[in-house]
């Protein structure tokens, strides 16, 4: 298994150039190779990453000496990235699915970055070493044990951070016996089928006065002008802030979820068209349930649990869990599930009623009982 360690740095002012500098060529070669790649295709030859490479590197001390001032990394990896998105491109093709051909990127929409492998760089107490720039400082130690194989400086706002990807050993976890269904929403992040609930924190329209005023001020600033700049980084910082925050708490709910329960029902939801409804696409984008759910099966997997996606047209908020009882006419306004069937009357929160139909269809799927396992995870239902 291979994860990701993102560590913010503190370079010096100089240093700052130095990331700047080999940003700027690593864009620069992906344009120049994309360029390429295009012209020779149009005549209908048939352009690799090694050929564009080679030919980059024959002309590169004459036409192109200033790439020597950063490592070497900054001009190699562009043509291997451009080969493998070109290689998704042609893919998607083939299987008839939609993938974006690769696209030149600018200095203003495109975020600085440039590639390090696992021999241009060396790790220490706090800090990392680069080739032609020296040691700079870590904002903390590497927390992953095993092999390093590569590294990425990125740019994001105003600060510098450094994504080591690290190959794990696969380890045996833990089985976990519980077993839990997880509801999403926006009134509630997540409601679990015991009867807790976490709170959508709606971080984005918490800071919405905030960003509203900075964008405003961002563009009456003229173009080109040092204030233009100046706003253009407070927008980015107050968005930098707002997706640390709602991180945050995905992450703190996902690894608690994670390790706690060994299977966990979730609803296979159609992000795609959740995103075209007018009035809650910004809601939806707000709560990010596409990243919870991510990180929720990667966890949960990883910790040696098994997720079950229950199909998203299951109507788990129309059923009584108890009884099977529909409720054909339930809207979103109405947050107290009441069963009107005669024999049953059970009435309860409407989103744990829907977690615990979610976790007795989701065990339904893979073959266990349903009464025996909801007596471990969802006593509170």
């Amino acid at each position: 298994m291979i994860k990701a360690h993102k560590i913010r740095l503190h370079p010096t002012e100089e240093q700052k150039i130095y990331f700047a500098k080999a940003a700027g060529t690593a864009r620069f070669v992906w344009n120049w190779a994309l360029t390429e790649w295009n012209r020779q295709h149009e005549a209908g030859e048939k352009p690799t990453a090694l050929k564009l490479k080679k030919q980059f590197n024959e002309i590169r001390r004459k036409v192109f000496p200033w790439t020597w001032e950063v490592t070497k990394n900054a001009c190699d990896q562009p043509f291997l990235d451009l080969g493998k998105a070109w290689a998704i491109y042609f893919d998607g093709q083939k299987n008839g699915k939609r993938r974006g051909r690769p696209k030149f990127k600018t200095k203003k929409r495109s975020k600085p970055s440039f590639y390090l492998a696992n021999d241009q760089f060396e790790l220490g107490d706090h800090r990392l070493w680069i080739p032609k720039l020296g040691w700079v400082n870590l904002a903390e130690n590497l927390r992953f044990k095993g092999k390093i194989t590569g590294a990425r400086v990125t740019k994001t706002a105003d600060w510098w951070f450094v994504s080591i990807t690290v190959e794990l050993s696969d380890q045996a976890s833990e089985q976990k016996p519980k077993r839990v269904g997880v509801d999403v929403g926006l009134n509630r992040l997540a409601t679990l089928s015991t009867g807790e609930g976490f709170e959508n924190q709606r971080f984005l329209k918490t800071a919405q006065k905030k960003l509203r005023q900075a964008q405003q001020h961002l563009s009456r600033c003229k173009k080109g002008s040092k204030n233009r700049e100046k706003a253009r980084r407070k927008v980015a910082r107050l968005h930098y802030k707002i997706t640390c925050l709602r991180n945050d708490v995905l992450h703190k709910l996902t690894t608690q979820i994670a390790m706690s329960y060994g299977v966990v029902g979730i609803e296979s939801l159609h992000l795609r068209g959740l995103m075209k409804n007018r009035c809650l696409a910004r809601s939806f984008a707000d709560a990010a349930l596409g990243s919870l759910l991510t990180l929720l099966t990667s966890k949960v997997t990883h910790n040696g649990g098994l997720v079950v996606k229950v199909d998203r047209l299951f109507p788990s908020s129309q059923l009584c869990h108890q009884c099977g009882w529909r409720w054909h006419d339930i809207t979103l306004a109405d947050r107290l599930f009441v069963c009107q069937n005669p024999n049953c009357l059970w009435q309860g929160d409407r989103d744990c009623n829907a977690a615990t139909n979610i976790l007795k269809e989701a065990l339904r799927l893979v073959g266990l009982n349903d009464q025996a396992a909801l007596g471990t995870g969802s006593d509170g239902a």
